[in-house]
């Protein structure tokens, strides 16, 4: 069995699972975890965070129930209104940093979400996965390279489609697979201790 954690690096409710998907990884070395990204804003949706009028009220909700930190440098980010998030290019570094150490996956994921929503740093930018890459002890400029090639552009495209393939409806999502058999764990918002519960329960099958 394995778990595979869909979310997308722009979504604020990814980064507020963080700490739950960080605990569950600690609790289940035994279990494979891999990261698909959902591709929250792509096409049409790439377009300036002021667009999307919801997103305070939204981070204050993350807060509030999951404990989740959001920084200074993205609060200015959002104050200003003018950047925009772009779920293709940030797909392309998880894929780069994913391809570095794919046991680290939940862990890499997790840390660009830091990137993002504390430090503020854009997930378009090559050096963002750099510093990401740096910290985890992984060789940075591989990273950057693969950010940059047509392979990670085809890990993006497949790891959309995967997700809607999966019938993923919202970001993030925690799906167990088991010999082809495909069990939501988690949606939204979760326990470690209620992701336990319902991991036991699939063992006693």
């Amino acid at each position: 069995m394995k778990l595979v954690y869909v979310f997308d690096a722009y979504c604020g409710w990814s980064h507020g699972f963080s700490g739950t998907l960080r605990e569950v990884v600690s609790r289940h070395p035994e279990l494979p975890v891999e990261v698909v990204s959902g591709g929250l804003f792509t096409g049409s949706r790439r377009v300036p965070i002021r667009e999307f009028g919801y997103v305070q009220g939204a981070n204050a909700d993350i807060s509030e129930l999951t404990g989740a930190e959001f920084g200074e440098a993205y609060e200015q980010l959002i104050a200003d209104g003018s950047f925009v998030m772009d779920s293709e290019a940030a797909a392309r570094g998880v894929a780069g940093l994913r391809q570095a150490a794919p046991d680290r996956a939940a862990h890499l994921a997790t840390a660009v979400q830091d990137a993002f929503y504390i430090d503020g740093l854009s997930l378009s930018d090559p050096a963002t996965y750099r510093k990401v890459a740096e910290e985890a002890g992984l060789d940075a400029d591989a990273v950057v390279t693969a950010y940059h090639s047509p392979e990670a552009q085809a890990a993006a495209d497949t790891d959309f489609n995967w997700a809607a393939g999966a019938g993923v409806r919202g970001f993030p999502t925690l799906l167990a697979v088991d010999d082809g058999r495909v069990t939501l764990v988690a949606q939204g918002r979760a326990t470690p201790d209620e992701i336990d519960r319902r991991l036991a329960a699939l063992h006693s099958h």
